[in-house]
Formats: C-alpha cells, sequence, structure tokens
C-alpha cells in the first residue's frame, strides 16, 4: 500500500518540486496550504490593505499553489493558523521588540506552525508523513545540512524537537537551487522562475516601521555616540535598529560613517559609533536560553551559526546549572545580539540552538547591548 505524504505547499518553487519527486517516488501526494496571517492586518501607513494587482501577496502564493497542485495533479486543501500564529510567534516578536532585542520568528514558525499544528492537521488528513521544501536532510534521526550550501535552512530548523522531525521528508535537501529550478521549468510549473520569498515570514515584503507601528507605538529618543556620550541626533524607535545596523540609522549628516553598537531601554538610547573598525561590536563569549538539543550529543567543542548565512565559527560550549549554557569564542565575533539564534554544529550536523541572552567581552557584560 502507497503511505500518504502531506506537502506543506507555500506557492514557491521549492514546496511545488519536492511535490512532484515525492509523488514520482510512488507517494499518495496530497498538498495543503497554511494560512497564517490576516492579510488584512498588512495595511499601510494610511490603514489601507497592501495590495498588487489587487491581490495580496498571501493570495497569490495560495493561487500559485493551488496552479501547481493543478499541473502536478494532486489535491490542495487549505488551513488556517491564525489564531496559532498570533498567540506562539507574533505575541512573542512584539514582546522581544519591546526588550530592544532582534527576534528571529521564522523558527518559532517551524516550531509552533508548521512541525506542530500543521503537522497534526496532516495526520488528520491520513498522512503517514508531512514534507516541506526545506533544504535540510534527515539521516538516521540526524538533522542535516542541504546539500546546496547556499541554501541550506538547518538554521531554521534548530529549535525543532527529535520527535517533531519523525516522519519528515525533505525532498529538496539533496539538491541544489538550480537544479531545483531545472526541475520545475522541465515539468512546466507555473513556479519555475517565481522569485525566492524574502523579509520576516508574516510582514513579507514590505516596509518593516510602517508595519511594526500598527502594534507598537513609535517611541522616539536620544542617539548618542558611545565613545563621548554626546547626544548627536534622533531615533525613531529602539524596535526600528538592531546590533551592527549601518543603513537608516538617522544621522545622514554625518560625514563619517557610522553603526548601532548598543540600546539602553530604560534610558530610550540609540548608542552607535563611527569608522569602519568593528570595536565596538566585538564579543567573546554569550549566553544563550531556552536552549533545545535535538542530537543527543552534547558536545563540550563545536561550531556555531549566529545568524542565518553567517559563518561557522569554533566555540567551546560550557553548561550551566540553570539549563542555560556560555558559548565561548575567543577569536571574536561581530554583532552576536541578543535575542537572535546561535545554532550548533558538528560537520554537517545541526546540533541544535538557543536563544542569545547575554554578551561578553573580556569577562565583562556588554552593558551597552541591551538592558
Amino acid at each position: 500500500m502507497c503511505k500518504k505524504v502531506i506537502v506543506g505547499m507555500s506557492g514557491g518553487v521549492d514546496s511545488a518540486v519536492s511535490a512532484y519527486l515525492l509523488k514520482k517516488e510512488g507517494y499518495v501526494v496530497e498538498g495543503l496550504f497554511m494560512r497564517n496571517w490576516d492579510a488584512s492586518l498588512n495595511n499601510d501607513v494610511l490603514g489601507n490593505p497592501t495590495i498588487t494587482d489587487n491581490i495580496c501577496p498571501q493570495e497569490q502564493d495560495y493561487q500559485d499553489a493551488l496552479k501547481a497542485c493543478e499541473i502536478l495533479d494532486i489535491p490542495l486543501h487549505r488551513v488556517d493558523f491564525i489564531k496559532e500564529y498570533w498567540d506562539n510567534v507574533f505575541t512573542y516578536f512584539l514582546e522581544e521588540l519591546k526588550k530592544g532585542r532582534t527576534p528571529n520568528p521564522d523558527l518559532l514558525c517551524n516550531k509552533y506552525i508548521k512541525f506542530d499544528v500543521f503537522k497534526k492537521e496532516a495526520k488528520k488528513l491520513g498522512a503517514s508523513y508531512m514534507a516541506t521544501g526545506h533544504y535540510a536532510r534527515l539521516e538516521n534521526g540526524k538533522l542535516l545540512r542541504g546539500i546546496d550550501q547556499n541554501k541550506d535552512q538547518t538554521y531554521f530548523l534548530a529549535q525543532l524537537t527529535p520527535n517533531q522531525l519523525q516522519n519528515v521528508l525533505f525532498p529538496v535537501g539533496n539538491l541544489t537551487k538550480s537544479e531545483v529550478r531545472k526541475i520545475a521549468e522541465e515539468i512546466h510549473l507555473n513556479v519555475a522562475s517565481k522569485k525566492d520569498s524574502t523579509g520576516i515570514c508574516f510582514i513579507g515584503e514590505r516596509h518593516f516601521q510602517e508595519f511594526i507601528h500598527n502594534y507598537l507605538k513609535p517611541n522616539p529618543g536620544d542617539i548618542v555616540d558611545v565613545r563621548t556620550n554626546e547626544v548627536i541626533g534622533r531615533h525613531t524607535g529602539l524596535m526600528n535598529y538592531t546590533i551592527g545596523q549601518r543603513r537608516n540609522v538617522g544621522l545622514s549628516g554625518q560625514s563619517t560613517r557610522h553603526y548601532v553598537c548598543g540600546k539602553s531601554v530604560s534610558k530610550n538610547i540609540l548608542y552607535v559609533a563611527f569608522g569602519e573598525d568593528s570595536e565596538y561590536l566585538m564579543s567573546d563569549a554569550c549566553i544563550l536560553e531556552q536552549v533545545n538539543w535535538i542530537s543527543a550529543v552534547h558536545p563540550t567543542f563545536c561550531t556555531a551559526k549566529f545568524r542565518y548565512r553567517g559563518e561557522d565559527y569554533s566555540v567551546q560550549i560550557e553548561y550551566l546549572e540553570n539549563e542555560e549554557v556560555k558559548v565561548i569564542y575567543p577569536q571574536g565575533v561581530k554583532a552576536v545580539t541578543p535575542g537572535q539564534f546561535c545554532v550548533f554544529y558538528l560537520g554537517e550536523e545541526c546540533l541544535g540552538s538557543g536563544i542569545i541572552k547575554t554578551v561578553f567581552k573580556n569577562n565583562e557584560k556588554l552593558w551597552y547591548l541591551s538592558d
């Protein structure tokens, strides 16, 4: 008896090719499109819904997924996870911004939506497996990097549990992006040349500040030169900036290039430094909270990424009593940012991750990163 697999159809080329490959292997394949965000909430500054050619981006994705499923001759289901997304992802996102941190909601979307409620929905539909278009691999229970190092997405899967990864398939994990597009072209998929989605999962390709001001009231404050403690400008709200940011800081009149090097939430101050050197961005250790292990291996030495597409750094791990861990990187790393995820690797295997809580340099907490 052929086993059924439900594929998370996003309206993009990766999920469509995943469905094709699984059908070609002999699975009974059905698609499932998730509606995680009420598109009417994506308003511009005048309160008007953001639309493209009278169709909001989310609805366009659904239409693309529907057409792809028609071409592949598989059914497409549609499910609404708006409440779950709001409760488990978006609320967290807002709370982190209020703390002056820089959250990454995509990891929590995978943890609480795609590999939780979606998986339960797939089971309701009688599926033995669920599949997504992530560039990652699973071998003997290990989560491995995708073959295409430029597209590897294990970083976004690093908060999943071993149980969540059971009965999961990643059909394009052994392919490069160019190979996936070539397959899509050969079978005449409507999304063969569709541009990859960018930006935060629920916002899409839109102006971040305009969007977030619908939920968090702007709170302007002083921009301060960290070297002199001199007020040199005004910021539009700490939630609009992240550590290391160089563009759109609000000091266009200055002749020297500058970058964000810290925030004080209690004082509502944005700290900046000037010049090309990264002195104020460097740290050599950090503490992680909400640590999640996918692997049974909890090493003392491994490599870590501090952001998606960031390079791998050699790190030492110390295990603390409260289940937090201290990550040490004596070579120094630039712009390790509270609220972001640190993801651990041992060669090709993704071991797990944690949220960056505090950052240190020479055994002193970098006070200006957040308070």
